[in-house]
């Protein structure tokens, strides 16, 4: 699709599903192999995208991590980082987030249109703040929005809930899941997609472009198909 960017999707995952603990606690799943991979993916992304509720459970930088890889963005008239970007419909984004303090390069948040005026203006002086949508945040026309803005190559790095308003939406190109040696259980813990699920003819459908053994896991990396 030419309106929006080329979308992949990052996660880790236990060996049943889950991408945390029932307390939505960040736990670690991979290791220094998988960590230093996904550093390489953002480095080479125009953006990063999370969750309001991944930022309130988890208050991540999304910071590329590697000197060389940051020196490498810089000699090719790049920012250190890619830009940040937080979907969150009612500007709920603490002003003193990692997002928007940490490391150099944009930020952006996508609200919409029910997002209080107030929250808005004071995240103005932190960040971009992009409408799309009204009572939640249109994903479509937000990354119509961010394609205009010129992002080419857009990472999510979840969580649940993003990543399955992006699926569910036919917005997503390519999945990397990593499937670690652990099992968390919980009816209640967040596993790689939540929301409300596909009914039986609608399921979606991946095609395994690879996979690999690593850390302690396994690496598998999907191509989304699209429907029939």
């Amino acid at each position: 699709m030419t309106e929006r960017p080329f979308v992949f999707i990052n996660s880790a995952m236990s060996a049943d599903g889950k991408i945390s603990t029932k307390e939505r606690k960040q736990v670690r799943i991979s290791g220094r192999k998988d960590f230093d991979r996904m550093d390489s993916l953002r480095a080479s992304s125009d953006a990063i995208m999370v969750g309001i509720g991944t930022v309130l459970a988890d208050d991540p930088s999304l910071t590329v991590k590697s000197q060389g890889r940051k020196l490498e963005r810089k000699q090719a008239g790049l920012e250190e980082n890619p830009a940040r970007i937080v979907v969150d419909s009612k500007a709920r984004t603490p002003l003193d987030a990692d997002i928007l303090i940490k490391g150099e390069g944009m930020r952006i948040v996508l609200v919409s249109r029910s997002a209080p005026a107030d929250r808005i203006e004071k995240l103005r002086e932190k960040a971009t703040v992009v409408c799309a949508g009204d009572d939640e945040v249109d994903l479509a026309a937000a990354m119509g929005k961010l394609k205009a803005m010129g992002m080419k190559r857009l990472m999510v790095e979840g969580g649940a809930t993003l990543n399955w308003g992006m699926l569910s939406a036919g917005l997503v190109d390519e999945i990397y899941t990593f499937i670690g040696n652990l099992v968390i259980g919980g009816r209640t813990a967040p596993t790689f997609v939540d929301g409300d699920g596909f009914p039986e003819k609608e399921i979606l459908k991946l095609d395994l472009l690879g996979a690999e053994r690593m850390d302690e896991g396994i690496l598998c990396r999907w191509k989304v198909l699209p429907e029939p």
